[in-house]
């Protein structure tokens, strides 16, 4: 057995490291169900409908520019759907990833007389969240390289989804990430480029893929310009 502790779950936001002002985060997929019992069944039966999930976390306020707060009382109600990356197991590559696109539903902030002001979120998956790994863990990088490849031991063909979290960016120059795949983590061919990142941007993107996803993945990155560096986290998960 290998058990994980919580101490080392790690929160992106958007654009933003969450981890630090978080202490308590949960993932919850579910699935509606229609039943289809008929006549001459001894018990009822159902067939599966539609995937759902939500994302709770909580922990303490901080009023900073760039905080917790500054970030998440912005969103609520946003015309745009937010990135989400949950990893439970810590912000290392090749670890578990619960990702999704998503809509800010709830933040609170609570001041108790006797303790911390604390504050909590929620948020409604869009298409789900997906379970994968995380190709790039909070790496700040300046120079083009690829990251470790992640080996499923087999393909598959339902297609899958990226995720990028850029959260800090000195960059004098556009760069450029990917997820890419291969079948003997020889030779590796593009699977997804997620949109230019601009020189000093911040910010998240999901971006969904059909077809084969081959055995082997891995993340690029392209640094532009010629000096600063950017932090970037990237998951993938297939479908």
């Amino acid at each position: 057995m290998s058990f994980a502790h919580g101490k080392n779950t790690a929160v992106f936001y958007n654009g933003s490291n969450l981890t630090a002002y978080f202490n308590e985060a949960s993932t919850s997929n579910s699935v509606e169900v229609a039943e289809t019992t008929a006549f001459g069944n001894d018990a009822k039966t159902y067939v599966a409908g539609l995937v759902d999930g939500t994302i709770s976390t909580s922990g303490m306020f901080d009023g900073s520019t760039g905080a917790v707060d500054s970030v998440l009382s912005g969103v609520i109600g946003a015309t745009a759907a937010d990135v989400v990356t949950i990893a439970p197991d810590g912000a290392v590559a090749g670890r578990r990833s619960f990702s999704c696109s998503a809509r800010e539903t709830s933040y609170e902030i609570t001041s108790p007389v006797g303790d911390v002001v604390a504050v909590s979120l929620e948020v409604q998956a869009t298409e789900g969240i997906d379970d994968g790994y995380l190709l790039a863990a909070n790496s700040a990088v300046s120079a083009s390289a690829n990251g470790s490849s992640v080996n499923n031991s087999a393909g598959t063909t339902n297609g899958g989804v990226g995720f990028l979290h850029f959260t800090a960016n000195t960059r004098d120059g556009a760069s450029t990430f990917k997820v890419q795949h291969s079948t003997d983590n020889s030779t590796f061919v593009d699977l997804i480029t997620f949109t230019s990142v601009s020189a000093s941007a911040t910010g998240g993107e999901r971006v969904a893929v059909t077809g084969t996803v081959n055995q082997y993945v891995r993340a690029q990155h392209v640094p532009g310009g010629s000096s600063g560096s950017v932090t970037y986290t990237m998951a993938f998960a297939r479908k």
